[in-house]
């Protein structure tokens, strides 16, 4: 019998080759739209799924149930341009050419906001080259569609940098990080146009106006009460999109603003987190410029409550997906730029907001602490993402790229340094290549270093600001929190940090990333 059954199957084959030839193709998997979002500042600790206890994240929580979360996972760097670049193009810090926020101030007055309005060429950070291959640009070369919404940070109106000129078809949102800074600005960027909006032009970077009752919530009202919330409008652009690309595959990047400072919510979930919280002091004194941020009479409310409008958002997005049919064949990735900032109206402790690391001043952003630099990750695939799954596979942004370009079926550019998860996220973690290390700098507060190898952190501070070169070494598994200094005890790991801290990088090309220390 099975001898017989053999010879007739050969036979079909035999005979209508071709029909089995089209049967076999149709039944190959088709490639998968991918969405990833990206929040600005969020800690560790700061989702339900990652033990938060204040701040309530249902629809990232069940993004979680339904897919895999990473415990291992690290941003690129503690801040926000540079963070960007190294997902955007594969690259960890010591191969980078944006290695720290960069406003160029030779332009002109770039933190005068009335400036910017009458010219937006003071808009934006530093640009990337006209030769960076970004994700974007592999994907589209697989056939997608492509969008960036949200934070760009990485070139300004008119420059070399325009997500457009690197692979996106269309931008909409924030050029510039500066601008960013309020949740009411006077205009988005489509692509290369300014979209004007009906707000007041007013400067985020000011305390409250001498004479008004901190105590009085109408006080706060030209801070808060404008029409246009841009949260609400590009997430509104990104849904759209979605609608539009619903036949063929696309590519959704979604760098979102929340929740960096300034503490501006949606009224409704404010009151919310004040019924919940209780009253609370009023943020509404600082220092001058970037060093103050918007008031907000209810600062721990408004945090929670962007946070919460964030994933009501991320939930508005799956259930669209699911409207269109599209969701069992979309990839849904979230993370964060960096860890949480301490200061500007922002309460880390009180959220616990880097739990189990630390995340107060000096430890969370901007730093290359634990607390700065590792992030939520959660990844989400139908029916090809074991659910409920977690992980503690090492990662970063810089295996992104690579990541994407194995599943679009694309090869990612040569002179990356991330590695493909892919393995991981199909639930095969055998087949999955490690890093032997992880490298970051950044020349930002003081001049930082940090390696990741295993279990061991080898950090060095102050590069720049003393000329230090003395490396801390921590045991993450004892010590999480990187308190305990344990370089004297470990002479051979010590020393293998040090040859990493000097063979992962190159020298900047742009002299305010330098560390005269290093031999830059």
């Amino acid at each position: 019998m099975k001898i017989r059954l053999i010879f007739c199957i050969s036979a079909i084959i035999w005979l209508f080759p071709g029909c089995i030839q089209d049967q076999l193709v149709a039944q190959e998997p088709e490639q998968p739209n991918i969405i990833y979002i990206l929040a600005d500042d969020l800690g560790y600790g700061e989702l339900g799924v990652y033990g938060q206890q204040k701040i309530e994240t249902p629809n990232l929580d069940r993004l979680a149930e339904n897919g895999m979360k990473f415990t291992n996972h690290y941003a690129g760097s503690p801040v926000c341009a540079p963070t960007r670049y190294n997902l955007l193009t594969g690259r960890h810090a010591g191969n980078s050419y944006i290695r720290g926020n960069s406003e160029l101030p030779e332009r002109g007055d770039v933190w005068n906001f009335e400036a910017m309005f009458e010219n937006p060429e003071l808009e934006g950070q530093r640009p990337i080259l006209p030769e960076t291959i970004t994700i974007a640009d592999k994907l589209k070369e697989a056939g997608y569609r492509t969008a960036a919404i949200g934070k760009w940070g990485n070139g300004g109106p008119g420059t070399e940098g325009h997500p457009n000129k690197h692979g996106f078809d269309l931008f909409y949102g924030y050029l510039c990080q500066r601008q960013a800074h309020t949740y009411y600005p006077t205009h988005l960027w489509r692509n290369d146009e300014r979209i004007m909006l009906d707000n007041d032009l007013v400067d985020p970077h000011q305390p409250l106006p001498e004479g008004l009752d901190p105590y009085d919530p109408e006080s706060y009202a030209m801070f808060h009460d404008q029409p246009d919330y841009s949260a609400k409008l590009m997430h509104e652009e990104a849904v759209r999109f979605i609608e539009d690309s619903s036949s063929d595959p696309f590519f959704l990047f979604l760098p979102t603003p929340i929740p960096h400072v300034s503490l501006q919510a949606p009224e409704r979930w404010i009151d919310y987190y004040r019924e919940k919280f209780g009253d609370e002091e009023p943020y509404y004194m600082g220092g001058t410029g970037y060093l103050h941020y918007t008031p907000a009479r209810y600062p721990n409310a408004t945090y929670a409550a962007m946070i919460s409008y964030l994933d009501e958002q991320v939930g508005e997005i799956v259930d669209k997906l699911k409207e269109l049919g599209l969701y069992e064949n979309t990839l849904i990735m979230f993370s964060s730029d960096n860890g949480p900032l301490d200061g500007l109206g922002v309460d880390p402790v009180y959220f616990d907001s880097a739990a189990p690391f630390l995340g107060i001043r000096g430890w969370g952003k901007g730093m290359v602490r634990e607390g700065g630099i590792r992030v939520p990750m959660i990844a989400t695939w139908e029916n090809r993402i074991p659910a409920g799954s977690t992980t503690d596979h090492i990662s970063a942004f810089w295996d992104v790229m690579p990541t994407l370009t194995d599943i679009a079926g694309v090869e990612p550019p040569e002179d990356i340094d991330g590695i493909s998860f892919l393995p991981v996220l199909e639930g095969n973690e055998y087949k999955q290549r490690r890093h032997d290390y992880l490298y970051w700098e950044f020349p930002g507060r003081g001049g930082q270093q940090a390696v990741r190898m295993g279990r061991w952190k080898g950090v060095r501070m102050d590069i720049i600001s003393e000329g230090n070169l003395e490396i801390e070494l921590y045991d993450l598994v004892a010590d999480p929190q990187e308190q305990h200094n344990v370089a004297g005890r470990y002479p051979e790991i010590l020393e293998r940090i040090e040859q990493i801290m000097a063979e992962a990088r190159t020298p900047p090309e742009l002299p305010e990333f330098r560390m005269p220390a290093l031999g830059d």
